[in-house]
């Protein structure tokens, strides 16, 4: 079997790893973590790192560093993962649902603005399957109105966005680095991995500062088992950090063999007209975390159907997010239940993501694309 993801992991990172351990350092405190965050908020452009213990707690430290809360309203894709509107609800806000595009499956810019209520106070953004959204429009929209963006850059380690392309001065920047307050994922599936981890990214001081007290249980400066308000136990330990740093030094290698792997499988599918596959935009520099199919209706199978054909032929897939306003448990809070957003729900139903792990071989690629053909042929 073709193992959906499978991380890469060289000398270098085991040997920091076990460097920590020898040291002591590998409860949450210790250079490594100190390091992690400040190489990381750097390769974003960016002052400030705070390390946590996954993607999911940084959208929620990230959300309530923006104090956000009862009767608020926050702006978001409905196709992403749950974590995004989980840490809006968690807050005690709403979260306010936007479909995607058809091309990217990021979240429609165009229909950002008709959501906007006098209760607005963010947008959260995602940028999806590695391809950046289109930060300018988002910009420039949460200019008019005072609102502060929450990018969740999760899955765009690398990812590459061309600012101010219609002006004399255009700029390529990091994902990551574009939004008030910004989001990141180490899990095992992507690009840098910590096994489990994430981080919270910002320029501005007192997001940071509230950052770090949510992620270690508020605790007050003048005296450590006093609080005045709740935080979380949400920390990173010193030996996950250890285990990133070298990776951040070949992220250009890493991204690299991404992008390789995605040449390879376009070169080898683009031929079958039932099946969409990921592009890029001028102004965009993909990472293409994932290479994922959508399933033209005409062919007859839906991704259930397709990943159990190609489970039968030695090939691991998973299929796409379910959209936020399809999910029970928003329904039993009385969220969502009227609401439909059809290219969500299409790709739902027809998308899926192929091999795509770092450690994919070559041949490996050939073989899955061997499947694919064999299956819709």
């Amino acid at each position: 079997m073709i193992p959906v993801n499978t991380p890469l992991l060289e000398e270098e990172d085991i040997k920091t790893a076990e460097q920590a351990l020898r040291e002591g350092w590998f409860s949450s405190a210790g250079r490594y973590v100190e390091e992690f965050e400040a190489n990381w908020a750097a390769f974003c452009g960016l002052k400030h790192g705070i390390a946590v213990s996954n993607g999911t707690t940084a959208l929620q430290v990230a959300v309530e560093a923006l104090k956000i809360g009862k009767g608020d309203e926050v702006i978001m894709p409905s196709y992403t993962i749950i974590s995004c509107a989980s840490a809006i609800v968690r807050a005690g806000a709403t979260p306010i649902l936007v479909d995607c595009d058809n091309l990217h499956f990021n979240m429609n810019i165009a229909d950002i603005e008709e959501r906007i209520t006098p209760r607005t106070k963010a947008i959260m953004l995602v940028h999806m399957f590695g391809h950046p959204v289109d930060m300018d429009s988002v910009t420039a929209v949460a200019k008019k109105h005072g609102l502060k963006i929450i990018e969740d850059a999760a899955q765009a380690h690398g990812a590459r966005y061309l600012s101010n392309r219609n002006s004399s001065t255009p700029q390529w920047n990091n994902c990551g680095g574009l939004g008030d307050v910004s989001t990141f994922s180490f899990f095992a599936n992507k690009l840098i991995t910590t096994g489990e981890g994430g981080m919270v990214v910002t320029n501005d001081d007192e997001i940071a500062a509230r950052s770090r007290s949510l992620r270690n249980l508020c605790f007050r400066p003048e005296r450590r088992f006093l609080h005045t308000e709740h935080g979380h136990q949400f920390r990173l330990t010193s030996l996950q950090s250890a285990l990133a740093l070298g990776q951040i030094r070949r992220i250009d290698k890493i991204v690299e063999k991404k992008r390789h792997t995605a040449q390879r499988y376009r070169e080898q599918l683009s031929t079958l007209q039932m099946l969409q596959m990921a592009t890029e935009e001028p102004w965009a520099k993909s990472v293409f975390w994932v290479n994922w199919l959508v399933l033209d209706e005409s062919c007859g199978l839906d991704a259930v159907q397709m990943a159990n054909a190609l489970k039968a032929k030695g090939v691991e897939t998973r299929p796409f997010f379910l959209g936020m306003h399809e999910q029970p448990v928003f329904h039993d809070m009385g969220l969502f239940k009227s609401e439909n957003y059809p290219i969500t729900e299409r790709i739902a139903r027809q998308g899926l993501y192929l091999p795509s792990g770092l450690a994919l071989k070559d041949d490996e690629v050939d073989q899955v694309c061997a499947a694919v053909h064999a299956v819709l042929s």
